[in-house]
């Protein structure tokens, strides 16, 4: 058994679409139709990802 991470990943269906909203442990948010590509994503660190508040 592994031990957690602390590590929260949040995934929202927007109701009367088929959009799913996602949040990253990180900050930083993403939005997609498909769920296999919204976890690709989340998964991805870091790759894709701008946490909120930083610039790049």
């Amino acid at each position: 058994m592994t031990s957690p991470t602390g590590e929260v990943y949040r995934i929202d269906w927007l109701p009367g679409t088929d959009v799913l909203h996602g949040t990253c442990h990180c900050g930083a948010e993403h939005a997609a139709e498909d769920p296999v590509a919204m976890w690709e994503w989340m998964l991805g660190h870091p790759e894709g990802h701008t946490p909120r508040g930083h610039d790049s």
